[in-house]
């Protein structure tokens, strides 16, 4: 915004002096009818002009003057971003819990069903088979885990059970263990935040919300119940998000923030590390916000400013300025799952322990 004043002095021929509000705010009506931040300086006339941009509100539309939009914004998550992690569980993911539940079933009724035609059986031909019940439980996880079991069925009708049996686990274990090594080999990358929703769902990364920016009136007074709890329950606020950029790269907390300011921390990010420590989320909590300067009522400049900042983005300058800014930017863009270069992880002890758990249940 800096290169925009320098051509409006340039331009409408003034010399200007640069004020910071007290609280370093953007600005928010309070309760008793005053503004704070850039907009109370504004609103009371303590200065001409201010540099935002500002998200355009009906509430500040009825306070001062904006110019015309100099860029849409949208308003996102922006979080740590996410890593591959080490899991124990992992060797319970490659089937959904629909499907386990439906596996542990059919092994209960199995069994019931091979002990009971084996006892029937028994008293048909006159044979009695010892702790059944045991041998046709230890047969069913024996099998289900690929291992040879000691003992089988004498007749035809509980043998058929068997073949049955054998036939669903060796599609079961196939499908099991091919998933499974696609995913230990080229694990995905879980991502905890990508929406509104996910945010307040989670307990593990607190978010904080800009000081003075409209998310908080927007938050606090949506309608929905969704929105309104990130505003209850969220663990304070920060004073802008390009100073809090380090605390968010380090995982103390997320934050809602407008796209170029992230962007610009990503930039910063990338180009001071080499790396990509920042992930914006997918769902925009507010989309297409237009961002304008803010002028006092009545101001003999906005007219000059109007026509300036449409030449200006006529031009191209205004683009060319931002591309000068935000740099370094394409890697960290992509998902998460792209960081891992050559598609491949090595195997670690935590991803080994399930898959070894497995294999002793199945040798007992």
């Amino acid at each position: 915004m800096g290169n925009l004043l320098d051509i409006f002095a340039e331009q409408m021929n003034f010399e200007y002096e640069l004020v910071r509000p007290p609280d370093s705010l953007w600005g928010i009506k309070l309760d008793n009818g005053s503004w704070n931040g850039m907009m109370g300086l504004v609103h009371r006339n303590e200065v001409e002009f201010a540099l935002g941009p500002f998200a355009v509100t009906p509430q500040r539309a009825d306070a001062i003057d904006f110019s015309v939009a100099v860029h849409s914004d949208n308003q996102a998550i922006i979080t740590v971003r996410p890593g591959i992690q080490k899991d124990m569980k992992a060797f319970l993911k490659p089937f959904t819990m629909e499907v386990w539940l439906l596996i542990i079933l059919s092994l209960v009724t199995i069994c019931i069903a091979m002990v009971l035609l084996e006892v029937r059986e028994g008293q048909i031909f006159g044979f009695t088979t010892r702790r059944v019940v045991a041998k046709a439980v230890m047969w069913m996880l024996q099998t289900l885990t690929r291992e040879n079991p000691k003992w089988l069925p004498k007749w035809d009708g509980c043998r058929l059970i068997v073949i049955t049996w054998i036939l669903v686990s060796f599609v079961f274990t196939t499908c099991y263990s091919g998933i499974l090594t696609a995913m230990l080999t080229v694990p995905r990358v879980t991502i905890p935040i990508d929406s509104l929703s996910d945010l307040v769902a989670q307990h593990r990364l607190p978010w904080r919300l800009e000081s003075g920016a409209i998310m908080l009136t927007y938050l606090q007074e949506s309608d929905d119940k969704v929105r309104r709890k990130a505003f209850s329950k969220m663990s304070g606020t920060i004073s802008d998000c390009w100073s809090s950029r380090q605390s968010i790269a380090s995982g103390k907390f997320s934050a809602i923030c407008d796209e170029t300011t992230m962007k610009k921390a990503i930039s910063w990010d990338f180009s001071t590390t080499g790396q990509c420590h920042l992930y914006i989320a997918r769902e925009k909590v507010y989309s297409n916000l237009m961002m304008c300067l803010a002028f006092k009522i009545n101001s003999t400049y906005l007219e000059k400013a109007n026509k300036i900042i449409m030449r200006v983005k006529e031009s191209g300058l205004l683009e060319q300025w931002m591309r000068t800014e935000i740099t370094n930017t394409s890697q960290c863009l992509r998902p998460p799952s792209s960081d891992q270069r050559d598609g491949r992880s090595a195997l670690s002890l935590e991803a080994l322990i399930g898959p070894f758990l497995v294999l002793a249940a199945g040798d007992k």
